[in-house]
């Protein structure tokens, strides 16, 4: 009768602790279980897709708390940089009252700075760009070189914005646009 006891017993507590799951409660079907702060992610961002690339298949660069993006395609056969600015999504295109960007290179002491010059795109509104190029040679094998540190720096809507341009050598960088 003892053993009927023990076993009664324990099967009571088994089915107990199954039934509570050990104090989580799972979601129902029409909830959603999220971990971490709500609707926001661990650095503050909302919850969302980061894309990976740009429209024209570039390497995106993040401008300030993703207020904006900056699309890097590198064009070794034209020996071309050329950088879209972006919106937010990294998906349409921001034209901006300038005429130039900077990208500022860092290699090992040694500093550099390179201007890429407006070339609106087709669409931009006249005195505006969204597209902005360098046939500079020399920044194209600094932005290749492992040791350098590069940031793109512009300003949109009269603030200023600078973002890091990260090294991607398994992205492709001949494309033809």
């Amino acid at each position: 009768m003892k053993r009927f006891h023990h076993l009664s017993l324990s099967l009571a507590l088994i089915t107990a602790v199954s039934m509570t799951g050990c104090g989580k409660s799972q979601p129902s079907s029409n909830e959603t279980m999220t971990t971490g702060p709500q609707a926001t992610g661990e650095d503050g961002h909302e919850d969302h897709h980061h894309p990976t690339e740009g429209p024209h298949h570039g390497s995106l660069i993040e401008l300030g708390a993703e207020e904006y993006h900056g699309e890097m395609v590198h064009d070794e056969k034209a020996e071309t940089v050329t950088i879209y600015v972006l919106d937010s999504a990294a998906k349409a295109a921001v034209p901006i009252d300038a005429t130039e960007i900077t990208i500022n290179v860092k290699h090992g002491e040694k500093g550099a700075q390179f201007k890429l010059a407006a070339q609106p795109d087709e669409g931009d509104p006249e005195g505006k760009s969204s597209r902005f190029v360098s046939s500079d040679k020399k920044l194209g094998e600094d932005l290749h070189d492992e040791q350098t540190e590069a940031t793109l720096v512009l300003s949109i809507g009269g603030k200023s914005y600078r973002g890091k341009i990260a090294h991607d050598h398994d992205h492709e960088h001949d494309h033809a646009h």
